[in-house]
């Protein structure tokens, strides 16, 4: 898998497939993709090559740790981001990749959606990725 950010300054190649695919739809991951989730491709670190500058952004996920996204700083395109709880792998945005990983489980960032007035799901489709 290759993605890239809109202006090509910064890449990731990734080597083999992926490990997991983790989809999220809360807030934070929503704002940070402009879409309503976000999809990320998780890889081990060493299965990366990552060419190009990026700029670091870390927030808090709700299990208090500690969620980078790696962004070029000319563009904006958030292009890869660590999760604090596995820190030895990389996601790659789905949304960036000219090949599409297959997917093999899904999860979310780690971040609860703020909802109004909607009642809590009572079960999850999903096995957290942090």
């Amino acid at each position: 898998m290759k993605a890239q950010c809109q202006c090509g300054l910064l890449s990731v190649d990734a080597a083999g497939p992926s490990l997991a695919v983790a989809m999220c739809h809360c807030t934070a991951c929503q704002r940070r993709t402009g879409h309503p989730y976000g999809v990320l491709a998780y890889y081990p670190a060493a299965a990366l090559t990552i060419a190009g500058e990026a700029t670091r952004y870390v927030r808090t996920a709700d299990s208090g740790a500690e969620f980078e996204t790696f962004f070029c700083p000319c563009c904006g395109s958030t292009v890869y981001a660590r999760a604090g709880k596995h820190p030895e792998l990389i996601g790659v945005a789905w949304a960036r990749s000219r090949t599409r990983p297959a997917r093999r489980r899904s999860g979310r960032c780690g971040r609860r959606r703020s909802t109004t007035g909607s009642p809590r799901p009572t079960r999850s489709r999903t096995s957290h990725v942090e």
